[in-house]
């Protein structure tokens, strides 16, 4: 986790930061604790917007898994990234692998990247 995070800010190295501890409005736990960079506003169907991180990093018991957020299309990281990443199973936002190790650093950093050509003020 401590590599991830080093290889995130050297890619980001003035994003904002976000600690979540992984619970709700009402104080339940809804996920695991997270930690996120960058900044985007979500913009919903209905007109509400919610400010939230760009790339998150969380661990949980079947290992780690890296976000990018804001991809309008949910098969783009898998077909792009997928089958180069290593032992990782990629969906729509989430890039989940076992340990740093089982996976190709490089094409992870190329996924990071990717998402960040949007945000050229970071």
């Amino acid at each position: 986790m401590q590599e991830l995070h080093r290889i995130i800010l050297g890619l980001m190295p003035k994003c904002r930061l976000w600690f979540l501890d992984g619970k709700n409005s009402e104080n339940k736990t809804v996920s695991n604790p997270n930690i996120g960079y960058g900044f985007y506003t979500i913009q919903y169907t209905d007109g509400k917007t919610k400010d939230f991180y760009q790339i998150g990093m969380s661990a949980n018991t079947s290992g780690i898994s890296i976000y990018i957020m804001n991809i309008n299309d949910k098969t783009y990281l898998s077909q792009t990234y997928g089958e180069k990443l290593g032992k990782a199973s990629v969906t729509g936002y989430c890039i989940k692998f076992k340990a740093l190790k089982d996976i190709n650093i490089e094409i992870l950093k190329a996924a990071i990247k990717d998402d960040l050509k949007q945000y050229i003020s970071e």
